[in-house]
């Protein structure tokens, strides 16, 4: 499924959509971005509640397909800012991170 399938699918919102065709394969949740950044996968959907300009550059450098913000998470102006610089997928939801990450695998399967 693309990241725009997912988030129709799921009723996620969009903060911000560079790339609404890009795959993603799985997903990954974490909220320590240094441990994020070596050991999310490649065009996973990121779950975090992290909402600061340095998830976007995690986000580049895992290259993940796009982030998910949980838990009713607004993005800071400096991430959203930063999102839109850099064409990073970036979405939303007020569900727990569990509770999305299963709904995500539910879609993929």
């Amino acid at each position: 499924m693309t990241v725009g399938e997912v988030r129709e699918a799921l009723g996620w919102k969009a903060f911000h959509t560079a790339d609404p065709d890009r795959r993603v394969t799985g997903g990954y949740a974490g909220d320590l971005l240094s441990w994020v950044m070596g050991r999310a996968g490649q065009d996973c959907a990121w779950f975090t509640i992290m909402s600061n300009q340095n998830v976007a550059a995690v986000a580049l450098m895992a290259d993940v397909a796009c982030v998910v913000l949980t838990e009713g998470v607004e993005p800071d102006g400096d991430l959203l800012r930063r999102a839109e610089e850099k064409e990073v997928n970036l979405l939303g939801t007020g569900e727990d991170t569990y509770t999305a990450a299963c709904r995500l695998h539910r879609c993929l399967t």
